[in-house]
């Protein structure tokens, strides 16, 4: 069965930077687009920011939620089935708990949710 395990979140000042990974236990990591998202206290988990697979057309298109555009990069490492989200300039409302999951083009979800890793960003 497979399992995603998230890590790298943390405390950290506003402006600061962190780097998360996933690490997804599936023998067909390639096939799947990957995506990262986040709930904050109180409120429903948001899609944060989508990788698509290699193949054509996707070619590793991302996309990202308007609130971390031009902060957030999500990449892909197939030889370690590992997702990264780099996250620059964080803000207090960057705030919650980070998750990653498969997406299907429906964007539902091909696997349970791992425990994520909280990242908090306060001065």
């Amino acid at each position: 069965q497979e399992q995603l395990v998230e890590s790298g979140g943390g405390l950290v000042q506003p402006g600061g930077s962190l780097r998360l990974s996933c690490v997804v236990s599936t023998n067909i990591f390639t096939f799947y687009a990957f995506a990262w998202y986040r709930q904050a206290p109180g409120k429903q988990r948001e899609l944060v920011a989508l990788i698509g697979t290699d193949r054509p057309p996707y070619d590793r298109g991302t996309n990202y939620a308007d609130a971390v555009k031009g902060r957030f990069t999500i990449s892909r490492d197939n030889a370690k089935n590992t997702v990264y989200l780099e996250m620059n300039d964080l803000k207090p409302e960057d705030t919650a708990v980070y998750h990653c999951n498969g997406r299907y083009g429906d964007g539902s979800n091909p696997w349970g949710w791992g425990q994520g890793t909280q990242v908090t960003v306060s001065s």
